[in-house]
């Protein structure tokens, strides 16, 4: 059995704190939105989408700037 292991010398501490938060912010997001369409609350879930949306063009961007 061969295993194959992923190098991460490479990724600077900021980079990892910087994905680890913007990916529990996505995730917090999406879950919640969800949750409120399951509730019924249409105008909350969208809301939430859009903050969840969002998050993620703020890592794509924040990643593209100070990280590439």
């Amino acid at each position: 059995m061969v295993v194959d292991l992923v190098d991460v010398k490479d990724i600077s501490p900021a980079l990892f704190i910087t994905g680890a938060i913007f990916i529990l912010l996505i995730g917090s997001f999406l879950s919640l939105g969800v949750l409120r369409f399951f509730q019924e609350n249409k105008r909350q879930g969208f809301i939430f989408l859009a903050l969840s949306v969002a998050s993620f063009v703020g890592l794509v961007a924040s990643v593209n700037t100070w990280f590439a």
